[in-house]
């Protein structure tokens, strides 16, 4: 068994923080969709079967290969590195990565206050949902968001799992973003790309109901890396040909965090927000070091292009956009000096490959140190806790 509480704890480290871990996930349980489908969708909507030999999750008939438990962490506690984590069930790993109960206790004992959570199944960004046809996957998505708010309301509002809106029926996505604010779910979690679909980009006015209402909500707008069809593969594109499984998940994570920068490039170049000045986006898991480069390279490039700005990019960025960072520490404290310590949120991406895991905040000791103590606040729970309206007053540490 692996001792977590060996190193310091967040607790320990940051004393007086109530620290937010800005990005985990929650492994979909085996009848997460089952328990709570109407009759004549109950064979149709996701879940586990038996797929030659080995259980696997099914959407509609249609087998999604080796997505297991969506978790790195062994049931021991242990660590599986590689691609061998698709390998693993629920009942191979660590429960908290699926279970309430599990969950809230090993925040606990990392001293973790709250987390924003997200999806693993249908995409991080609700691109899997096309697999299915406009009624069962508005099906899925209202039943999925049922199951995160009941989640958030037992974990004593500690855990706040981020509304996934029907991103190919703008009208149905304000409604969902409406209905799920109403049950006390913080934020919605975004497709970046849903033109692939032959939809218009995000910056079309087709957009603008949404946006307002996001607004006009509070609701931060969240785009986790990978969240579309055009962003996600372990293995990246433009990978040269030839090398080992390992050096292609090594490649395509990294290259996911390109990614994100492309998409807050056609955010900022659409003038989108400026038009919604109100309006917060979150780059999630995406990484901050890169910022500092993209904000300078982006207004040197329009102003090359004579392609003239109301508000610069970045004072658009300190306003109206934040960044999750968590492997980052040699250079995170210039970096987050540079970009505004308003706009860094320090994330674990618990219970995923890449995640921080074990002694997650002892890993990052050295650069909590280089801190002041309002850096130290901000970053490792007060920023998150004044986007997404957290009141945190009664964990008790």
């Amino acid at each position: 068994m692996v001792a977590t509480l060996e190193k310091p704890t967040a607790h320990e480290l940051l004393p007086g923080i109530r620290v937010v871990d800005a990005d985990t996930h929650v492994s979909e349980w085996y009848d997460l969709w089952t328990s709570r489908a109407p009759a004549r969708f109950r064979d149709r909507v996701p879940q586990v079967r038996d797929v030659g030999g080995r259980w696997d999750w099914v959407i509609d008939g249609q087998t999604l290969n080796r997505e297991g438990a969506s978790s790195a962490i062994r049931k021991d506690g242990s660590k599986t590195l590689g691609m061998d984590f698709r390998d693993l069930q629920l009942a191979d790993v660590h429960p908290g990565a699926y279970d309430l109960k599990s969950r809230l206790a090993f925040m606990d004992r990392e001293g973790i206050a709250a987390q924003i959570a997200y999806p693993n199944l249908l995409g991080f960004g609700g691109q899997k949902s096309m697999l299915l046809d406009a009624e069962l996957r508005n099906l899925s998505m209202t039943i999925f968001n049922d199951a995160m708010a009941e989640m958030q309301a037992d974990s004593g509002n500690r855990i706040y799992p981020m509304t996934m809106v029907p991103w190919w029926d703008v009208d149905l996505a304000v409604k969902e973003a409406e209905r799920c604010a109403a049950m006390g779910l913080r934020g919605i979690n975004m497709n970046s790309d849903p033109h692939v679909h032959g939809l218009p980009h995000l910056g079309d006015p087709h957009w603008y109901p949404l946006w307002e209402a996001c607004s006009s909500l509070g609701l931060p707008v969240n785009f986790h890396i990978g969240a579309s069809d055009e962003s996600m593969t372990w293995f990246g594109a433009g990978l040269w040909p030839g090398h080992p499984d390992e050096v292609k998940l090594a490649y395509g994570s990294l290259m996911l965090f390109v990614g994100n920068m492309r998409v807050l490039a056609n955010i900022l170049l659409t003038r989108v927000l400026e038009r919604f000045p109100a309006l917060k986006i979150v780059s999630v898991e995406s990484g901050a070091g890169w910022v500092p480069f993209f904000l300078e390279a982006l207004e040197y490039q329009m102003r090359e292009a004579a392609f003239e700005y109301r508000d610069s990019p970045k004072d658009i960025f300190r306003r109206q956009i934040y960044i999750c960072s968590w492997f980052e520490r040699d250079n995170i404290v210039h970096t987050a000096r540079k970009i505004g310590i308003d706009n860094l949120m320090f994330e674990t991406d618990f219970p995923h490959p890449t995640c921080l895991y074990p002694d997650s905040f002892h890993y990052m000791e050295s650069a909590i140190e280089a801190m002041t103590v309002e850096e130290r606040g901000k970053i490792f729970g007060g920023n998150a806790q004044r986007l997404y309206n957290l009141d945190l007053s009664q964990v008790p540490f």
